[in-house]
Order: structure tokens, then sequence, then C-alpha cells
């Protein structure tokens, strides 16, 4: 059976009552005898996965953006070779 709180309407006291889903509770406050009324919580959200901090979803660059800006890479071929000598241009 689930546990529910209660708030008396005069004193503020909470209470805690377990009681069924479909049952109401209509006894008056231990303290002072007003009448109670049901306090609704939230409830507890817990997220889990990647995606729901802030560091979660930045790259490794501060782009306002919040991706990282990649640099186009050179074809490994091209990176292997040498830079090509200079000509000379022949004398008029």
């Amino acid at each position: 059976m689930p546990l529910y709180d209660y708030a008396c309407t005069k004193c503020g006291r909470v209470h805690e009552v377990r009681h069924g889903f479909d049952e109401t509770h209509n006894a008056p406050c231990e303290a002072c005898g007003a009448p109670l009324r049901r306090v609704f919580n939230p409830a507890p959200v817990l997220f889990k996965g990647s995606g729901f901090y802030v560091t979660d979803s930045r790259g490794s660059g501060s782009s306002s953006s919040g991706k990282a800006e990649k640099t186009p890479e050179k074809p490994k071929d091209e990176a292997a070779k040498p830079p090509a000598p200079a000509k000379a241009e022949p004398a008029a």
C-alpha cells in the first residue's frame, strides 16, 4: 500500500498515512482535531544515459554552437610526399 502525506489545515503538521489507492483518509489531526488535506509531492525523476549534462553535449573546442569544429585532414599519401623543388626560370 502507498504512503500519503496529509497536512493539517489549522496547525500545518504533516502526517504520513498508509492506505490503498481507492481509500480516502477522513480522520482529523491528531494534535488539534482540525481536518486534514492531502499534500501532493513531485515525483522523483532520474535521468540516465548521455546527453543530460552540459559536458555530455560539448566538444573539445569552445565554440558557441556546442559542436567541435574539425579541420580537414590531408590524405596520407599527400602528407608523406616531400615538398616539390622550386623550378628555376630561364634567364632571358
